[in-house]
């Protein structure tokens, strides 16, 4: 029966992980360069029926994500597969839907005028967030592939954690997020190119401290 559940609950969080994701990558690459663009008429439009769709979409998506993946983190830290690799992706992972919720959802609320606040204010904030997330997008996939299959990005030693990288990873995390929560948009992520080349970078730095600084 447990094998059945694990196999569900697998199965609807790469399901919802997708569309979580995909509506991710849709709103910074597609949507926000588009309306950059377009007549004033159709940014309008854009906003009235557009957004509030897809937006509704990328919540709850990112929502049963999160909560299917807590229900696998229960499977796999009583299969005792615990390790930095999954530690790292539950981390972003969560941290980013929190951002959706916490950031993204109620400034957007604002921007298309479901809620009401400062447009100016608030536009800024939820780009940041999304930003942030698309940066922290590639990593945190790569991680819960690493974790599943092993070999690359994992801590040496097989199932363990390391303090050292774990304390390097979370540092480097935690400056991402405060520049979420209390900076502003900077050069490495403004850009679609520039966010994508910054999400690989920061992939291959987060690899390498799970690989060899154990």
């Amino acid at each position: 029966m447990q094998y059945i559940m694990d196999i569900l609950f697998r199965w609807g969080h790469i399901l919802f992980g997708i569309a979580w994701i995909g509506l991710l990558y849709y709103f910074n690459f597609v949507q926000t360069e588009y309306v950059k663009e377009a007549e004033d008429a159709a940014k309008a439009d854009v906003m009235k029926k557009l957004a509030p769709r897809a937006l509704w979409w990328f919540r709850w998506a990112a929502l049963f994500t999160f909560l299917t993946g807590a229900v696998l983190l229960w499977f796999i830290t009583d299969q005792g597969k615990f390790n930095l690799a999954i530690t790292f992706g539950v981390i972003m992972g969560t941290i980013m839907m929190l951002n959706v919720w916490g950031i993204i959802w109620p400034n957007q609320k604002i921007v298309i005028g479901l809620s009401n606040g400062d447009k100016a204010k608030a536009a800024p904030k939820a780009a940041l967030a999304s930003r942030t997330n698309t940066l922290m997008s590639l990593p945190m996939l790569y991680f819960m592939v690493a974790s599943a299959h092993g070999g690359v990005g994992l801590a040496a030693g097989g199932d363990s954690v390391g303090a050292t990288p774990l304390i390097v990873g979370l540092i480097i995390i935690a400056i991402i997020e405060g520049n979420a929560l209390f900076g502003k948009m900077n050069g490495a992520i403004q850009s679609v190119r520039g966010v994508i080349t910054s999400s690989i970078v920061l992939t291959i730095i987060m690899a390498s401290v799970t690989t060899y600084m154990s």
